[in-house]
């Protein structure tokens, strides 16, 4: 769930509720005699929702949709504490944080507004882009992509490769001219690729393309087996590659895939809405003659 910050933090209410479970674990044990006597059923009420007033202070009140709010945003270690614990130590924090946010209230600075906007927007835009990465990720959509990636009709070829890579096109040509020489690829890769692959001999293993960058997997689609390109530039450095073998994998289990799958929806569904949004959006930028290093300027509220 999007989080927003709070003027006392999240690891307030962790040192609470930690500081109570030590209390608890610090309790003598009681007599075997009172261990056994069975703990009376309280009569919780039935009636209970997110406007539900827990507390009030001077007159402004505590809710358990806002104590649900603060839980959801805890460290999962303490979501093993016991309710009563849990509760009691959500609770102590929202009673504080009311009490001193009336003070800061009256001590607000211009700053503080803005943060407040700041934070704000911020929540409703990851609380926007979770609902779209939520409804993304339905199973019909994952049946589709499951469909469309591992169609029979359209198989998918596997590349076994294996590379150097170098900082700079200088140092690649260099390599290639020795590989023509007749060197070992295996050899130079230990010897000069600069990466976890070089102690494997450069050796890539298995790959589908679409799990390479561009242009490498091009260039290694474009290849026979067995040949060795020219120098290949990527974001990463100068690659010189080995194209060792093809074969058309098999098509995986769904289960076995959906979490890859679901992922991969979430993460399309949320770019485009934030391009979708951002493109439909009326923007006006007015930052061409502001100095970027404004930003460092702790004056700059005028505090």
């Amino acid at each position: 769930m999007p989080k927003l910050t709070k003027l006392l933090g999240t690891a307030a209410v962790v040192a609470m509720m930690a500081a109570g479970a030590q209390a608890q674990d610090s309790t003598p044990a009681a007599p075997a005699a009172d261990k056994a006597a069975p703990a009376a059923a309280k009569d919780y009420r039935k009636d209970v929702n997110a406007d539900t007033v827990v507390a009030t202070v001077n007159g402004k009140d505590i809710t358990v949709g806002q104590m649900q709010i603060v839980r959801d945003s805890l460290p999962p270690q303490y979501l093993q504490l016991d309710d009563a614990t849990l509760f009691k130590g959500i609770l102590d924090q929202l009673v504080q944080q009311t009490a001193l946010s009336e003070i800061g209230e009256g001590r607000k600075t211009k700053r503080d507004d803005v943060a407040l906007e700041v934070q704000r927007r911020a929540y409703l835009a990851g609380s926007m882009l979770e609902y779209t990465a939520n409804r993304a990720a339905s199973d019909d959509a994952v049946q589709k992509a499951y469909a469309a990636k591992y169609n029979a009709d359209n198989p998918v070829t596997e590349y076994h490769a294996a590379h150097i890579i170098v900082p700079t096109e200088e140092k690649a040509k260099e390599i290639k001219k020795k590989l023509d020489d007749g060197a070992d690829f295996a050899e130079l890769a230990k010897a000069n690729s600069q990466d976890g692959a070089a102690e494997n001999g450069g050796d890539l293993g298995w790959f589908s393309l679409d799990a390479m960058v561009q242009p490498f997997a091009d260039a290694v689609a474009k290849m026979k087996d067995d040949e060795v390109s020219d120098p290949v530039q990527t974001e990463y450095g100068w690659h010189i590659i080995k194209r060792e073998g093809t074969r058309i994998a098999d098509a995986p289990k769904i289960d076995d895939v959906r979490a890859e799958l679901e992922d991969d929806l979430r993460q399309k569904a949320v770019e485009d809405r934030v391009k979708e949004t951002v493109d439909a959006a009326d923007v006006k930028r007015m930052d061409g003659d502001i100095d970027p290093a404004i930003l460092k300027n702790d004056t700059l509220f005028g505090q």
